[in-house]
């Protein structure tokens, strides 16, 4: 029988597996921590380096992760102002000491014992997310963590002592050194959690909020409704949460930028606030207002976004979708390919036959609607 390529190494498995088997939930891939060996002998049994800063390591066979046990020191600014050391005396326990929380600082040997030095399990049955140490303060990302497992796990709280120390990084400037790709990816995260609102509540209580997305404006009813979308059992897009997100934020396209958000991301935060406001300021049906709104939000060109946005719209007001989609089916059935052939190449005259017939079309599928 073939050699394990771990056969011989000591193992442990670290962090969120840990804590989420304890609490009874899924796991997903485990993380592991290798004490006692070196990057050269990891490489001989067949593991691949993927390790910018510091040694980690894929399975050959089931490709989780496998990292060197480390210590590491502040030397600079941000998360990657740090230099790691993964010498063969660094022991699991001064490697759980450099980890965030508490609760995420435990680990299970290969015979499934708890290896807990610093009370995470206490914490974990208390229902607390408590730093482990005052390193916390000098990883801005630990700050983003935290606020997005709070949306995750509804039934934790914050250490005060915790609350305080990201109170602390934030006047100390540390979380300035946070990349907007960094926040973003935390900030998807956090929006596909349970409930998004507890990280947002959370960023802004602590002032974290005005660094990272200042234009930011927090409602109860985006507060609320981005947590009954993660609730519904439904499959949600980012996209829509994000747009639900900024709703009440005049400067969305400015929290957009800033946070490096993808195009599909901050155009449906865009176009569904104007289908809203659209909808609103023109309660009374009209072809010509019809028609205008499909064509600002490309609904021709884009129908599946369009109907997806106008459905998330009339949730959010609290109204039937089918008004807002009248319009567009009725602009569909004209034929604009049959309309070019008949007016003949002149590009001008075709766009204004085109449009003159969708909105015939519109008027007409709408006097029909009203007196159905």
């Amino acid at each position: 029988m073939a050699q394990s390529v771990t056969e011989g190494l000591e193992l442990y498995v670290v962090g969120g597996a840990v804590r989420d088997a304890l609490l009874k939930m899924p796991v997903g891939d485990q993380d592991w921590v290798v004490v006692g060996t070196t990057p050269e002998e990891m490489v001989q049994r067949g593991f691949t380096p993927v390790g910018g800063d510091f040694p980690v390591f894929l399975h050959p066979d089931t490709h989780e992760e496998y990292a060197l046990a480390r210590t590491e020191r502040k030397s600079g600014r941000g998360y990657h102002g740090f230099t790691f050391y993964t010498g063969l005396d660094v022991t699991l326990e001064q490697d759980l000491q450099r980890r965030d929380l508490t609760v995420n600082a435990m680990a299970h040997n290969a015979k499934g014992e708890l290896i807990d030095p610093l009370k995470g399990l206490v914490d974990l049955n208390a229902r607390v997310l408590r730093h482990v140490g005052l390193a916390f303060k000098e990883d801005p990302v630990r700050l983003l963590r935290l606020s997005r497992f709070l949306a995750r796990f509804i039934d934790f709280q914050v250490a005060p002592e915790t609350e305080l120390l990201c109170r602390a990084m934030v006047q100390s400037g540390e979380v300035n050194a946070l990349v907007p790709e960094r926040v973003w990816q935390e900030i998807v995260k956090g929006l596909k959690a349970s409930q998004p609102s507890r990280m947002f509540v959370f960023l802004k209580s602590c002032g974290a909020q005005k660094v990272v997305m200042p234009e930011l404006v927090l409602t109860p009813r985006v507060l609320n409704k981005i947590d009954q979308m993660n609730q519904s059992g439904l499959t949600v897009e980012v996209a829509d949460l994000y747009a639900v997100l900024t709703l009440d934020s005049p400067d969305r396209q400015a929290c957009s930028q800033r946070l490096k958000v993808p195009k599909e991301v901050s155009d449906a935060a865009r176009l569904l606030s104007f289908i809203i406001d659209d909808y609103q300021m023109h309660v009374t049906a009209d072809a010509s207002i019809e028609l205008s709104r499909l064509e600002h939000c490309d609904a021709l060109r884009r129908p599946e976004r369009f109907i997806r946005l106008s459905f998330l719209a009339a949730w959010v007001l609290g109204v039937k979708a089918e008004p807002l989609l009248i319009a567009l089916q009725a602009a569909q059935s004209v034929n604009a390919g049959a309309i070019a052939r008949e007016v003949g190449h002149a590009p001008e005259k075709i766009r204004e036959a085109v449009h003159k017939a969708r909105l015939e079309a519109i008027r007409l599928s709408l006097h029909r609607n009203h007196n159905d």
